[in-house]
């Protein structure tokens, strides 16, 4: 059975909380990151991008940024801007962008569940990305940034958190970086809290549906405390991990499309003939052509844009990661014809999240960039059937937004 439980979260004083508030720290570089706290004392990045307040010759992994980040994190709560709630509660977490909201509720996963599977993953991590986390949760005490978990709809909890949002005043209503707006309520009342804690462990498996590295970091610190301390019992804080936890029918993955530096040798007619195939090619119906359907992808070469449908015996349906667009394009084209075998780190290839919309694809192609693929966006029962099944999505198989802010809801570890 899932554990998700309420916990006092350290949060802004309300008048406070647009200003905390912050995208998470690794959606933006160094510099970025600087200009973005300029005439902002009390952003979050100040702790998660630690960095902005030292010289920018400082290594970004030197002990001096860990601890400034735990020295700026304490300053918000000892200059009252932050405050520790008196009793565990969870939160509702609401966010609004182009007319769309996902509705979750914050509060703390269980480290166990991670390690018993039961906290699904559908991801590789990488060690490096791992360590900084490491340090940074070790260092500050305390989870800054939510992971973002996902679980199959329950109608009860559905009407408890409906119910909540309309008979009571939210304590957070604002509106950040992207137009997002973000709405937050805090729920108190231990009966109610009792009985979602139930249902939330009558829902099954939780899925990580962003922030892997994030979560392994966490889980990782909570290994090491125990290991510290041999008489645990199960209930301190590093048992746990700070989370939102949003039902299925509240999410939407966005395409995440591909760009390419070059055609690998072929002309541009070779690398037509050889699509040719595995897709039916056709010059698509408006321009630029997004995806409407599975299977099917859009292309941009030479100033045209194209249509490309998989053709069936490509398509491998018994298999939850093979019958991925994301799958069948780097299995049939990325690397047999351009000679991209490894996407994470081959610089020849790029990846935009579907925010940025297609618009993007044509600047990169008229910049830098050969050709480009626009993407139908991988599905969230997808997301499900390769987490159960015990698979790995390709590399950009999801994109999500809007992100999860950081600073909103701190867990300390002790």
């Amino acid at each position: 059975m899932a554990v998700f439980k309420p916990f006092k979260a350290i949060r802004p004083i309300p008048e406070y909380a647009a200003d905390v508030a912050a995208l998470p720290y690794d959606v933006m570089n160094s510099a970025e990151a600087r200009e973005m706290v300029q005439g902002n004392p009390y952003s979050f990045l100040h702790v998660d991008k630690a960095e902005v307040d030292l010289d920018e010759s400082v290594d970004l992994y030197s002990d001096a940024v860990y601890a400034k980040a735990k020295e700026n994190l304490c300053k918000l709560e000892s200059d009252g801007i932050c405050k520790q709630d008196e009793k565990p509660c969870f939160y509702i977490y609401r966010q609004t962008m182009n007319g769309r909201s996902q509705t979750g509720v914050v509060g703390c996963a269980s480290i166990d569940d991670y390690l018993n599977n039961i906290i699904k993953k559908h991801e590789l991590t990488r060690a490096d990305k791992e360590a900084d986390r490491i340090r940074h949760v070790d260092t500050c005490n305390a989870n800054t940034g939510p992971i973002f978990l996902c679980y199959r709809e329950n109608a009860r909890l559905n009407e408890i958190i409906a119910a909540w949002k309309e008979s009571h005043t939210p304590v957070y209503d604002f509106i950040s970086t992207g137009d997002v707006g973000n709405t937050v309520w805090v729920v108190d009342d231990d009966a109610l809290i009792a009985e979602m804690s139930a249902l939330f462990g009558q829902t099954g498996c939780f899925y990580i549906a962003d922030g892997h590295h994030r979560c392994a970091s966490a889980v990782n610190v909570g290994q090491r405390r125990r290991k510290e301390n041999p008489d645990f019992d199960g209930t301190e804080e590093f048992n746990f991990f700070l989370a939102v936890l949003f039902p299925q029918q509240e999410l939407e993955i966005m395409d995440y499309n591909r760009v390419i530096a070059d055609l690998n040798g072929n002309t541009s007619e070779q690398f037509m003939d050889k699509l040719g195939e595995v897709f039916d090619v056709e010059k698509a119906p408006v321009s630029p052509y997004k995806p409407t359907a599975k299977h099917t992808f859009g292309m941009l070469l030479d100033g045209q844009w194209y249509k490309l449908t998989t053709k069936p015996q490509y398509i491998d349906e018994s298999d939850p990661v093979r019958q991925l667009d994301v799958s069948i394009l780097q299995d049939y084209v990325i690397s047999p014809i351009l000679g991209i075998d490894d996407p994470r780190r081959d610089k020849r290839i790029d990846f935009i999240g579907g925010i940025r919309g297609l618009g993007e694809l044509e600047r990169r192609v008229s910049l830098d960039m050969r050709l480009a693929f626009s993407m139908f966006p991988t599905t969230m029962d997808d997301l499900f059937d390769i987490a159960d099944s015990g698979a790995i999505m390709p590399p950009k198989s999801t994109w999500f937004e809007p992100k999860l802010l950081s600073g909103l809801f701190i867990h300390r570890l002790s």
